[in-house]
Formats: C-alpha cells, sequence, structure tokens
C-alpha cells in the first residue's frame, strides 16, 4: 500500500523524532510511492497476506541490505573517494574508519558492519602504550554509538586475545552502550578460556558479545566472513542483496491437509513464491539501480558483487509444528517432544535442500544460491515465534534446550541464533558458562548468545536495548529502540524463562 499524506505529515510533525530518524523517515515513504519490483498475483497476494515477507525493505531497493566493506584493503590503500591516503598510526586509523562509516550504507541507513576491529587496529598499536591505547579507543568508542545509533550496527573480534580486544571489554563494562553490537570468534584450540571469561563478564554487564562457532563459519563462509547486524553471518568485501523471508505458521495455515500433504505440496509452492520474490528485489538492485557499478565502495574494490548472496529467511518454526501436532492427532510441541523436533527438523532440512537447489541470480557468493537464514523476527510479528527457537516462556531446562535447537544450526550458514538467559548464579559460576558454550559449539551450535536477566540490557532478537531507554519513550536516540519497545510490549522478549546455573561441575563439558 502507498503511503498517504497523512503519513507523511505525521513523520514531518510528530515530535518524538530525532532530525536523523525524521529524514530516514520521510525518504522511506517517498520510496515507497514507487511500485515494486513485479511480481505474479500468486507472489503479491501472499505477499499481501504475510506468507512471506521483504522485511519492509522499500519499493525500490537501492542499496544492498547488508554489505560488509573491506575495511583491511581501504586503511592499506586510502581512498580516492574520499580523498583520504592509507593509513600510518593509530590516529590515521580510528579517523579513517569513522569517516569511511559515514559514506557507508546499509538498510538501516547507518552501517551494518564497522569491521572486525581488532584485527584491523592491530597494525598500527604496537607503538601505541596502554594509556593512550585506552583513552583514544574508548574516545572512538563513545563517538560510534554517538555518531551511528543504532543497535544493528556490529563490529567482531578475533579468536586470539589480544590488547586491543582486552581493551575493548574493559571499557565496554565502563561505557554500558548500546552501540556496537558485538560478536566473538570462538576457536577450539586458538581462543582461551581467559578471553572467554573477559567476554562473559562483559556479557554480564552489558548483554555482549555474541559467541561464534569459528570452525563452523569458516568451513561455510570461508576464513574472511563476519557477523553484521543481528547476527547474520555474510563474505567480507560482499554481503546480502536482500531478506525475504517465509512464516511458517502462515504456510501451514495457508494449506488444509496434514504432514505429508504440507511437505509435498504447500511448503514447495510458498518456498517458490519466497524466491520469486528474493530474485525480483535482486535484479532491480543490480540492473536498475546500478549500486554495484557506480557506488564508490564498489568502484574502488572495496565491495565485490561475486563476493554478494542473499537470505532467505525463516521463522515460525515452532507453531508450524505445534499445528500440523494438533492436525494428526500427535501429543508433543516443538522443544518438549522428540516427535514435535524430529518434525520441526524435517521442515528444516527440507527448506536447505529446496533452497540450496534453486538458481538466484548476482548470487556468486555462494555459488548462485541463496543462504538460508534463520530470521530472528521484528516488532510486528504476533503470535509467532522467531526463526525456529522455542518459544518463550515455554523453554525447557539448559540442555534439552541447547539440543533441541542445536540440531538446525548447520544449516543456516547465514545465521541463526537462540537467546537464554541466566539469573545472577551465573556471575558466580562464570568457569560453568565458560562450558557451556565449548560444549555447546562441539555439539554444533552456530552461535551462542545469552542474557544477564538482572542487568540494564533486553537482547531482542540479535540486537539490545537498554531498559532505561524504554523507559523514555517515546523518544528515542538509538532508532532500534523503537523496534525493541515494540518487540517488549507485543511479543514479551523480556519474559523469556531464566536459567539457574549451579555449579561447574553441572554444566556440559565439550563432546557431551
Amino acid at each position: 500500500m502507498f503511503p498517504t499524506l497523512t503519513e507523511i505529515r505525521a513523520m514531518v510533525t510528530d515530535p518524538k523524532y530525532t532530525y536523523r530518524q525524521r529524514v530516514a523517515g520521510l525518504a522511506n515513504l517517498a520510496e515507497n510511492l514507487l511500485e515494486a519490483p513485479a511480481v505474479s498475483k500468486d507472489c503479491g497476494d501472499a505477499l499481501e497476506k504475510r506468507i512471506i515477507c521483504d522485511m519492509f525493505e522499500g519499493s525500490a531497493p537501492y542499496r544492498p541490505r547488508y554489505l560488509l566493506p573491506d575495511y583491511a584493503k581501504a586503511l592499506r590503500e586510502g581512498s580516492t573517494f574520499l580523498e583520504i591516503p592509507a593509513a600510518e598510526n593509530f590516529d590515521d586509523a580510528l579517523a579513517f574508519l569513522l569517516i569511511m562509516y559515514s559514506q557507508t550504507p546499509s538498510i538501516t541507513g547507518y552501517p551494518v558492519y564497522f569491521g572486525d576491529l581488532d584485527t584491523l587496529l592491530l597494525p598500527y598499536v604496537n607503538d601505541v602504550n596502554e594509556v593512550d591505547l585506552y583513552s583514544k579507543l574508548k574516545r572512538f568508542w563513545i563517538s560510534l554509538d554517538r555518531m551511528f545509533p543504532d543497535a544493528f550496527a556490529h563490529t567482531n573480534l578475533s579468536p586470539v586475545y589480544n590488547r586491543v580486544a582486552k581493551t575493548i571489554f574493559a571499557f565496554e563494562r565502563e561505557l554500558l552502550q548500546v552501540v556496537p553490537n558485538i560478536s566473538l570468534k570462538v576457536d577450539p584450540a586458538l581462543t582461551s578460556d581467559e578471553y572467554i571469561l573477559d567476554a562473559i563478564q562483559t556479557v554480564f554487564a552489558c548483554g555482549k558479545p555474541h559467541f561464534i562457532n569459528d570452525v563452523m563459519m569458516q568451513k561455510d563462509l570461508g576464513p574472511d566472513y563476519a557477523a553484521v547486524s543481528c547476527y547474520n553471518s555474510l563474505k567480507i568485501g560482499g554481503g546480502s542483496h536482500t531478506l525475504v523471508r517465509i512464516n511458517l505458521k502462515e504456510t501451514v495455515l495457508a494449506g488444509e491437509g496434514g504432514i505429508e500433504e504440507f511437505f509435498a505440496l504447500t511448503l514447495p509452492h510458498y518456498l517458490e513464491l519466497t524466491a520469486e520474490l528474493m530474485e525480483s528485489r535482486i535484479r532491480f538492485l543490480v540492473e536498475e539501480s546500478h549500486f554495484y557499478t557506480s557506488h564508490w565502495l564498489a568502484v574502488e574494490g572495496l565491495l565485490s558483487l561475486n563476493r554478494f548472496s542473499a537470505m532467505f529467511g525463516v521463522f515460525g518454526l515452532a507453531e508450524a509444528v505445534n499445528i500440523l501436532m494438533q492436525r494428526e492427532g500427535l501429543d508433543g510441541t516443538y522443544g518438549h517432544s522428540s516427535v514435535a523436533d524430529d518434525l520441526g527438523y524435517r521442515i528444516t532440512s527440507t527448506i536447505a535442500k529446496i533452497v540450496s537447489e534453486r538458481p538466484m541470480p548476482y548470487c556468486e557468493g555462494n555459488a548462485g544460491r541463496a543462504f538460508l537464514h534463520s530470521q530472528s523476527g521484528i516488532d510486528l510479528d504476533l503470535g509467532v515465534t522467531a526463526g525456529t527457537r522455542i518459544p518463550i516462556g515455554t523453554e525447557p531446562a539448559l540442555i534439552e534446550h541447547l539440543r533441541t535447537v542445536s540440531r538446525h544450526h548447520h544449516l543456516f550458514a547465514s545465521g541463526i541464533s537462540d537467546i537464554l538467559s541466566f539469573d545472577e548464579t551465573a556471575t558466580k559460576n562464570p568457569e560453568a558458562i565458560v562450558d557451556i558454550i565449548r560444549g555447546a559449539f562441539a555439539n554444533g551450535m552456530r552461535d551462542f548468545t545469552f542474557n544477564l536477566d538482572s542487568n540494564d540490557f533486553i537482547r531482542i532478537t540479535g540486537y539490545l536495548v537498554r531498559k532505561s531507554d524504554l523507559a523514555k519513550m517515546p523518544s528515542a536516540r538509538h532508532g532500534s529502540t523503537y523496534l525493541g519497545a515494540g518487540s517488549v510490549a507485543d511479543s514479551h522478549v523480556d519474559k523469556r524463562l531464566v536459567k539457574r546455573v549451579m555449579s561447574h561441575e553441572s554444566s556440559p563439558r565439550a563432546g557431551s
């Protein structure tokens, strides 16, 4: 539906918006005055019914949803467009990156990727003493939050403990900022317990970082990958053209048959409509908006079309499973029944096979196919669970929870996340959390994320909001706070069942 003059006027006059939020909102309204890329009637009907969803990316894709510039190349070689020479020292590197971020787009209007910052900065800190490293990097960190106030802005840290990563964790616990979101790449051999413990203490304070199974990621994406936005894993120097998703709950409801009819007819039909919508948006972006031939990041070789793919998202698995179980007269629900859990895995593995066999244009970053993605939900999702997660408030005990969800993780190369919430007992047993993370990764988990129930941060999906910021609504400096407020109010993401970590000995060990 096209925006109305009333909606446009409301964006101009509503006092809750900052200037930057108002400009971004008006730009989105203007874009949606255009006709969207053409699709078939069946596809358009499924989109209107929200069986499939374009994530409200806009009617005329003119920038990729997620892009991951090769910041290391830029620092080494300088930029003609920005008229900046190669960085020669730490101050140069920090200034270069801030300037570059200001000229890096994404679907949010802000960069979703700041680079693997410890890796980027380590070559420039050899002659920097600890006092200067702390003060300069802290000032840079404050700038990120104030200049790019969006919780989807993300950085990664490398698997090997180093002075830059250690400094970042130290002032993260002091600053308690929303931006940037952080993922720590964990290698079972390279990442020390000391490093993970430092990260865990930081999570206790401010909800960051995520923990990433680096071995699994490199197997699927190669060594040059990063997590961006929420927890979406893509190739550095590339990214994702678009994210289109299918609501598995609504897909089941669109048919009337049981399990076998769902697999034979209903699911393949709506998966193809999802792929059709994705393809139409990709072709417009590449062939009509000319982003990959005109934008300075592409012209200077900091982005390459052949490292891009697209993200084929799924959500609502739990509800799809439970509805099909009821239709067949079977007892049990997702997360609490081996029969239901097996049905869930049959659904995701079937989708993975179909997506892997469906050609997708301009997706050379994944051999001409889309990446499968467990989509973490948006604030408008009511009565449906994010991705492949267990519904909030029904989560089983820790080990059962991890076993249920981890079996899906190998299927989702471009990201899957399950959020655990721990109580204060975790702070007394951080070594147990180390064992849990290592055990989860050894048993196939791709991404491990946990909250501490008692701090100021709520992890909404893959991004964070502060409870203190929600209390200041309706105005918010971080645009992502508005989305978080909707998820708290309607999806009750702050009501995840809290788990206790009782002892070091009771945590799952690697290989268990």
